[in-house]
């Protein structure tokens, strides 16, 4: 039954849904919002709406009414490298707050997330905390990885690849090949980057079923599992099981275990703060990642970090394989709940890894220490963040000069012309959530350093942060920002900074006097934003806190 069921009061609100063409049998059900970021612009959207309509049919089997509501999306990749790209995390809050009021406005008892990349799921699982009625996630998966001259490829090569074109490397017909072939079918992209990392985590987290983050978009199973999501929706409705009974500290420390174990995305760092934010999740910070990362192997290499792809990890025993290995090596919690109704030790019981390359075991991980690293220091007193496992071995203690530049563009044009060279820190400020104002991604700027030959030469920080298809040394989420007076505001061309992964620090080597002397006379730059931004701007809060608004 549901708001609209009885009572004459509610026949105006009847007379409504029966212009829709809905039935007695159909009014009198629980209302279930399917809540569907289908699109024409993103590849990981683009058949979001078969996705929904078989999550409909599993409501419908199990005796709930579905009804399909909107979400906005931004695709990461198509705004990169431009100024769209400063809408791509604002648009986490629009999401939040536009799921939250269509849920509420509209008196639904249950909700499916239906969504598949970047800012798009963790906007999604900020308003499932924030109205907590039952709720669970299903992701569009992720496609296939490419292939192109006998190299396996995905988006972060194409970025690559345009650096080589940019260095002499390659021809214009080569770096056209890879354009057509590094992205042979929609879903979300295929190496462990910020979508599929969330779509993996959303499993860790509980708030998913199994196969969530790795069953293919072009398989028949993602379809299946869409229509398990439908049933199990209307199962946590049944035994009221909400998002809070889930989503607990113990639950996001097991997602961050496993974020460690398969070396995800630095930008989870980001969500997971903001998503434990509106969960009241106590004891969530990013000053017990490194403690998690310090006592979880990483056992998962996959593309940007290694020649692995989702798809691969998915055949080798998918994240309850990943889960299982974490569990019995007493890392994860085994009795957090989970949308499947029951905890988290059924889900992975009969879990087993396949394939020892892709999921290596506990007694032969890949690293002793989790995929990320917080480094703290007098250059990011708040921290900063670096994907650790895709670091090259002799970039992980790193000093050199640093070359300066007040946006990505004046960055991409210097590393595009030659003038940053073997040793050099490139440091790129006023890109944070309030400088940029948005907290662009620098994949366009890492992947030209790693496309010209450099990524095992040059170290990268900036204040804005990283797409998950990022590798090499580059930290970024410095906190706090140079349009919050940060000390990463006052570095000046020639400065050495000194950079230690293993020791998560990151230093500015002059005296502390200097530094205070030269905060003194610092005036952050804001440029000039208007709309949306300019109220983003004036509400963001640090990185280091999950680039939330105020409350």
């Amino acid at each position: 039954m549901n708001i609209f069921s009885n009572g004459n009061d509610m026949s105006p609100q009847r007379s409504l849904l029966r212009a829709l063409g809905w039935t007695d049998e159909e009014i009198k059900k629980p209302l279930v919002g399917v809540i569907c970021a289908q699109s024409e612009i993103i590849p990981g959207h683009l058949h979001l709406d078969d996705i929904a309509r078989a999550v409909s049919e599993g409501v419908i089997a199990s005796g709930g009414k579905p009804v399909t509501v909107p979400s906005i999306g931004v695709c990461d990749g198509i705004a990169m490298g431009h100024g769209g790209m400063r809408y791509s995390l604002p648009s986490r809050e629009i999401i939040a707050d536009s799921a939250e009021i269509l849920l509420r406005a509209h008196g639904f008892q249950a909700a499916v997330f239906v969504g598949n990349c970047d800012k798009i799921i963790p906007g999604m699982l900020m308003a499932a905390a924030r109205v907590n009625i039952p709720s669970i996630f299903v992701s569009g998966g992720p496609m296939l990885a490419g292939k192109v001259r006998g190299k396996k490829t995905s988006l972060s090569t194409m970025f690559e690849e345009v650096g080589a074109f940019h260095a002499g490397k390659i021809d214009s017909e080569t770096l056209k090949s890879f354009e057509c072939g590094a992205c042979p079918t929609c879903g979300s992209c295929s190496g462990m980057f910020t979508a599929n990392s969330l779509n993996c985590l959303l499993e860790a987290l509980g708030m998913a079923l199994p196969g969530n983050g790795t069953i293919p978009m072009v398989y028949s199973q993602r379809i299946a599992l869409a229509k398990k999501t439908g049933s199990a929706v209307m199962n946590l409705l049944n035994k009221n099981i909400r998002p809070s009974d889930i989503m607990s500290a113990s639950a996001f420390k097991n997602a961050e275990t496993v974020d460690m174990a398969i070396g995800a995305s630095t930008n989870t760092i980001l969500h997971l703060l903001a998503i434990a934010n509106e969960a009241n999740a106590d004891g969530v910070s990013i000053d017990i990642m490194n403690e998690i990362s310090e006592r979880t192997p990483n056992l998962c290499r996959l593309a940007p970090a290694g020649e692995h792809y989702i798809e691969e990890l998915n055949e080798a025993g998918g994240i309850s394989a990943v889960m299982k290995e974490l569990y019995v090596n007493n890392l994860l919690d085994g009795e957090v709940m989970t949308v499947g109704g029951v905890k988290l030790k059924e889900v992975i019981e009969n879990a087993k890894i396949t394939d020892e390359e892709i999921i290596r075991p506990f007694s032969n991980p890949y690293s002793s220490s989790g995929g990320l690293a917080v480094l703290k220091g007098n250059l990011a007193k708040e921290g900063c963040v670096v994907k650790k496992s895709a670091v090259a071995p002799e970039m992980l203690r790193h000093s050199g000069p640093a070359k300066c530049f007040d946006c990505e563009e004046e960055a991409m044009r210097a590393i595009t012309d030659g003038k940053i060279v073997k040793g050099d820190v490139v440091v790129i400020r006023y890109e944070g959530p309030k400088g940029g104002p948005g907290m662009r991604e620098m994949l366009s700027p890492t992947s030209a350093i790693v496309g010209a030959g450099l990524g095992a030469d040059v170290a990268l920080i900036t204040d804005g942060r990283f797409s998950g298809a990022t590798r090499g040394a580059a930290i970024g989420h410095v906190c706090p920002e140079a349009a919050a007076g940060g000390v990463i505001g006052i570095v000046r061309d020639g400065d050495i900074i000194d950079i230690d992964v293993n020791a998560c620090s990151v230093n500015l080597r002059i005296a502390d006097e200097e530094i205070k002397e030269r905060l003194k006379n610092f005036k952050p730059k804001l440029r000039e934003t208007y709309g949306y931004l300019s109220r983003y701007r004036k509400s963001v809060t640090s990185a280091s806190k999950g680039a939330v608004w105020e409350k």
